[in-house]
């Protein structure tokens, strides 16, 4: 990384982002909290961003909120409607009294999406059996792309009305819009398919729905895979071509850079230990069973190192002019500065601040310069019994 010099901004002073300004530099990433048991915010999860927000970080990420039924996770997940709205509120008013600011991932998770638990049919960009729900998912037709498009306006009218300062539209994770943007995935031969820019055509079209949605109030960041960490699946230099299109598009105030598959590597994502029987033993029998047989073919491990995008993000660095957010097991205070220095705009920590919500005025006050996670990603497994990391809060509680 490059070294801090006199002029690089310091990573805890105001920075802008688009139209708002943050207190800092450092965003709480997003990262599913497990405390919405009926699809609607919970006291719970209001406390879990307030105390985000009392920690000090500039902005805390809400995730994750759904824009139509079939685009849920499973039947937990926020789905953005009026129903929604009094609790989102309330989260919004419980940020902005901390001094924070509050963003919300909105998306659809396309063929990650649990139908069974949904009960409504998922959708991918074309026909392909799902590992999650065990069925074949039907391709996205005209029709549903339109409706899908219209859903993502809708649900940002709603969130602008609820008083979030920023959204992020998940572009990543093979979720739908990143599963269009997948050669791996997307086999149409129509405007939807093909080439980079056909299989972008989707993303950006939603990116620009959304920015018209709510204006230049709100700033609109896009969370973007720049590679699915699987064979035939999105890698650099598409993502890059992508991301000169979206920058071009001139509706996004930054870039988030990702990485990894919900379908086939989700720890392409988190790096680290795989914690296999904690996950087994959150899951029926059977499945615990074929987890903890199986389960080191579908989560692959990667060893830990610190800003471990650093190296794939800096291809996007030089090729955009867009600010850009740096994520990825980013834990100390000198890794943050000279990512800034490196020409980030910001940067992003998920589980870091999972272990220590007022990590960042810790920092700030130079109390402590590194995180204390460890990395064991055993917090993982507890986004079923509300997301903690267990080294502060205990095991999840039994099942019943």
């Amino acid at each position: 990384m490059a070294e801090p010099t006199a002029t690089t901004p310091d990573v805890f002073a105001p920075a802008e982002l688009g139209p708002i300004t943050l207190r800092n530099r450092i965003l709480k990433a997003a990262t599913f909290e497990g405390m919405t048991p009926k699809g609607l915010v919970t006291d719970d999860l209001i406390e879990f961003h307030r105390k985000a927000a009392a920690g000090g970080v500039g902005l805390t990420t809400v995730a994750y909120l759904a824009v139509a039924p079939e685009g849920r996770t499973d039947r937990h997940v926020i789905h953005l409607r009026e129903e929604a709205a009094p609790g989102l509120r309330d989260l919004t008013d419980a940020v902005h009294a901390e001094g924070g600011a509050v963003s919300g991932q909105i998306g659809h998770a396309g063929p990650v999406a649990n139908a069974a638990s949904n009960r409504v049919p998922s959708l991918a960009p074309s026909k392909m059996f799902s590992p999650l729900g065990f069925k074949m998912i039907k391709a996205c037709t005209d029709a549903d792309i339109a409706r899908v498009t219209d859903d993502y306006a809708r649900g940002a009218e709603l969130m602008a009305a609820t008083g979030f300062d920023a959204i992020e539209v998940h572009l990543g994770h093979n979720y739908l819009l990143s599963s269009f943007m997948s050669p791996k995935l997307n086999k149409r031969n129509d405007q939807w398919g093909g080439s980079p820019e056909n299989r972008a055509r989707f993303a950006r079209q939603v990116v620009r729905a959304v920015r018209d949605a709510v204006g230049r109030d709100l700033a609109v960041i896009a969370k973007l895979n720049m590679a699915d960490g699987v064979p035939g699946g999105l890698w650099l230099d598409e993502s890059v071509e992508i991301a000169r299109m979206l920058e071009a598009d001139g509706a996004l105030d930054a870039l988030e850079l990702t990485g990894g598959s919900s379908l086939a590597n989700p720890m392409y994502l988190f790096r680290g230990e795989v914690p296999i029987r904690e996950f087994a033993a959150t899951q029926p029998p059977v499945v615990g069973l074929g987890l903890r047989l199986l389960g080191n073919r579908f989560m692959k491990s990667y060893p830990f190192e610190e800003a471990f995008f650093l190296p794939y993000a800096r291809q996007f660095r030089d090729a955009l002019s867009m600010p850009l957010v740096l994520l990825g097991g980013i834990n100390r205070v000198d890794t943050m500065q000279h990512a800034i220095a490196d020409g980030f705009s910001f940067v992003a920590m998920g589980r870091a601040l999972l272990r220590e919500p007022d990590l960042i005025k810790k920092m700030q006050d130079g109390r402590r310069d590194e995180s204390l996670c460890i990395h064991c990603n055993k917090c993982m497994p507890t986004i079923y019994t509300r997301t903690r990391c267990v080294l502060v809060e205990g095991p999840p509680p039994p099942r019943h």
